[in-house]
């Protein structure tokens, strides 16, 4: 039987590398549309967005608290093991999605992970569900909001610069897109590595190492620097996807898509609520898209989102519940 030190320090070791492989598969998140029409070069964006990535996660906690006190009820009613199981169950199915090169929500993943954990270790009753169902419809609602706003922002952005010669207007937007890049680097990081954490301050208080769910400054530090250096080391496979399989972008509409989805996240992260950087991401594409002529966007790959999208919470929760089962065999 392990000690508790030790399962506290595999939470936090589980913590980190689902933030770490949240860096790599969302990294086109921030970076793929101003890769995609040549604004940056991969390296220098993948730098910036690693960068700004780690200010972000360092901006606030609301996010964390969210996650830490509104999926179960009580932190005295799940351990070490229960966190353990979730995180695995969340890393797994990153990955899987990551290297069949299918955008997936790390936020869904890991909602899904704790509850199918939570489930197979206490029960169902242990769940909050108010405090679930308010997840997930943040979740659910951020895409659409994203695929609305993006069609208006590029309807405005057609209004104004319609009349001018497309090689200036692209010239001029592709400076605009570091602005806009930037600003989605910041915003990835300020909500998803706060997930982590409110896993970590969550742990650390239903073992008793805190009395009061406020997030440790070194899991802040620690969190932002996995996000960070998950981010630095690149997502190739999601990048080829987001930045052209969906509709082929062009500087005017990279810049949209890019700040519209930053406005998104960051709305979000001032509400407390997390929301999936993927799926908004892709929505303000769509969005954007869609504002050019509704048959420019590629459907089917959207369709194969959705369809990750609406698996993504069942399958780890899975995942996460056989983890657990697994995990008991041997503690």
């Amino acid at each position: 039987m392990l000690d508790l030190d030790i399962l506290i320090i595999l939470v936090v070791a589980c913590a980190l590398i689902f933030d770490y492989v949240n860096g790599f598969h969302d990294t086109a998140n921030a970076i793929a549309t101003s890769v995609s029409t040549r604004a940056l070069s991969p390296r220098v964006a993948i730098w910036m967005a690693a960068s700004l990535n780690f200010l972000g996660a360092m901006y606030s906690t609301g996010v964390a608290k969210t996650i830490g006190a509104d999926l179960v009820k009580s932190a005295s009613l799940i351990n070490s093991e229960v966190m353990i199981a979730a995180l695995m169950g969340a890393i797994t199915w990153n990955l899987l999605t990551w290297y069949v090169e299918m955008p997936s929500s790390s936020s869904h993943a890991l909602v899904g992970g704790v509850v199918g954990a939570v489930i197979v270790s206490v029960g169902v009753d242990a769940l909050k569900m108010e405090g679930i169902m308010k997840i997930v419809m943040a979740l659910v609602c951020s895409p659409v909001v994203a695929l609305v706003t993006g069609f208006f922002v590029m309807i405005a952005l057609y209004w104004i610069f319609g009349r001018m010669a497309p090689r200036n207007v692209n010239h001029s937007f592709k400076k605009m897109q570091i602005v806009s890049a930037a600003m989605m680097a910041f915003s990835h990081g300020s909500n998803d590595a706060q997930k982590a954490m409110g896993i970590i301050t969550l742990a650390l208080l239903s073992s008793g190492y805190i009395d009061v769910f406020e997030v440790p400054f070194w899991v802040k530090l620690c969190a932002a620097t996995a996000m960070g250096c998950g981010t630095a080391a690149g997502g190739w496979k999601i990048i080829k996807t987001m930045g052209g399989k969906i509709f082929k972008l062009e500087p005017i509409s990279g810049f949209a898509a890019d700040l519209n989805s930053s406005l998104v996240i960051f709305g979000a992260t001032l509400l407390h609520l997390p929301v999936s950087t993927t799926h908004v991401v892709s929505g303000s594409i769509m969005g954007v898209g869609t504002a050019k002529r509704v048959r420019a966007v590629r459907w089917g790959v959207a369709r194969s989102m959705l369809m990750a999208w609406i698996f993504t919470i069942p399958c780890s929760a899975l995942v996460s519940g056989i983890c657990y089962k697994v995990i008991k065999l041997f503690l």
